[in-house]
């Protein structure tokens, strides 16, 4: 079993109106000297098999064909 984790991320250059929200209400909140604030969101995933090579090539179509919107976020994979 192949344990993965994908994580998601909006482009540079891309706004991201949830991540302004957040800053603004952490800001809200009196947490100072917050910017830049970017949300994204991450999957975790178990592989069948023992195939690193084959896991990570499965998880870049799933990316591709699912998981990210490769228009407009990237996308970073790690294997357990």
């Amino acid at each position: 079993m192949i344990k993965a984790r994908v994580t998601v991320t909006l482009k540079n250059g891309v706004l991201d109106p949830q991540g302004k929200a957040i800053e603004g209400a952490l800001g809200g909140l009196g947490f100072a000297g917050i910017g830049n604030v970017r949300q994204g969101k991450v999957f975790d995933l178990q592989l069948e098999g023992a195939d690193k090579a084959k896991a990570e090539s499965d998880l870049k179509a799933m990316c591709e064909k699912l998981l990210a919107n490769t228009v407009i976020e990237n996308y970073t994979i790690s294997l357990d």
